[in-house]
């Protein structure tokens, strides 16, 4: 090879690396942790690239799609930040995947999948509590399970929409060394304040029984966790139960960071319906006063139902030893 083709040879890798370089804000995004890392290896201007990327990753869970950062914080091990697709509203399988970069601000996206048609809901322009007594969606309970919805002719703005804002409390994702992620207060928390959904894929049951098998094999390794919640409520009738299958293991929001606590944890489930909706949606609300840095937990569920399950670190007075898990 003599001397000029080699320079053309090497002028031609220059151009590449540059075309790579002035897209790399646009391609980056999509990469998994160990592929960012690989080409951040490769260039100096690539290496400066990967880690902005992958401090803003650490900075913040939700990539700009919350009212506030949830940053990643770990003081465990090398993990820097979990890998995940993040939705702040239930998805269908079928939801294309968004990548790290893909945030488009702070605007919710619609929270309610399935409309029921020709449903009807309130009149009003704005519902609360001093104002709307006669308002049909209203709940006056202390824990409130029905909102209005998109049936319904009030916005956003409507204090009847807890649920349906976003976060509106501090967080963020903390390493332990034994439970892995966890979710922790990053302000004080009153008692009673909506904390947040669990998102996630919405999967049929025959779907979540697939997957909870393929997560049963793959958590023998030790270095799996899966985040497959059911919810099993059973209606007015007394003769049949609906049961919710949301998968966060994939796609979803921080809620898949909640541990496990068998005292109850500090947080309360809420199945919450809105006018106009089919679908309802798990939300958590503050059980009690949380304080700053405190972790997130709820219970999830009866730890007999499987006596086999992974081993439970909650440290609560109370605590069995066994992870409930479901027999899907």
């Amino acid at each position: 090879m003599d001397k000029q083709q080699r320079t053309g040879e090497s002028e031609k890798d220059d151009d590449s690396a540059g075309i790579l370089c002035r897209f790399a804000h646009l391609v980056f995004p999509y990469l998994e942790p160990a592929g960012l890392a690989s080409v951040s290896a490769t260039c100096k201007v690539l290496h400066v690239v990967s880690k902005t990327i992958t401090s803003s990753r650490i900075s913040d869970a939700s990539r700009n799609l919350e009212n506030y950062p949830i940053p990643f914080f770990n003081s465990v091990d090398s993990e820097l930040y979990a890998n995940f697709i993040y939705s702040p509203v239930q998805t269908l399988p079928t939801s294309p995947s968004i990548p790290w970069g893909g945030g488009s601000g702070r605007v919710r996206s619609d929270p309610f999948i399935v409309r029921v048609e020709g449903a009807y809901g309130c009149d009003c322009e704005s519902c609360d509590l001093e104002s709307s007594s006669n308002c049909a969606c209203m709940d006056f309970s202390d824990l409130p399970t029905q909102e209005c919805g998109p049936s319904c002719g009030c916005g956003l703005e409507c204090g009847n929409r807890l649920t349906q804002k976003g976060i509106s409390v501090k967080l963020k994702v903390v390493k332990d060394r034994r439970k892995g992620w966890s979710l922790c207060a990053a302000e004080f928390i009153p008692k009673g304040k909506f904390i947040c959904e669990y998102t996630g894929e919405l999967l049929t049951t025959e779907e979540a029984r697939n997957r909870q098998r393929l997560y049963d094999k793959l958590s023998k390794s030790g270095h799996f966790s899966p985040a497959l919640l059911v919810v099993k409520e059973h209606l007015p009738s007394g003769n049949a139960c609906m049961r919710i299958n949301i998968d966060a293991t994939r796609i979803g929001n921080i809620s898949r960071f909640i541990n496990h606590s068998c005292d109850g944890g500090n947080l309360s489930t809420l199945i919450v319906r809105s006018s106009g909706a089919l679908l309802p949606r798990v939300c958590f609300l503050s059980s009690r006063v949380i304080l700053e840095n405190e972790e997130l937990a709820f219970s999830y569920g009866d730890t007999t139902v499987n006596s086999t399950g992974s081993q439970c670190f909650c440290s609560s007075a109370c605590c069995s030893g066994i992870l409930p898990a479901e027999h899907t």
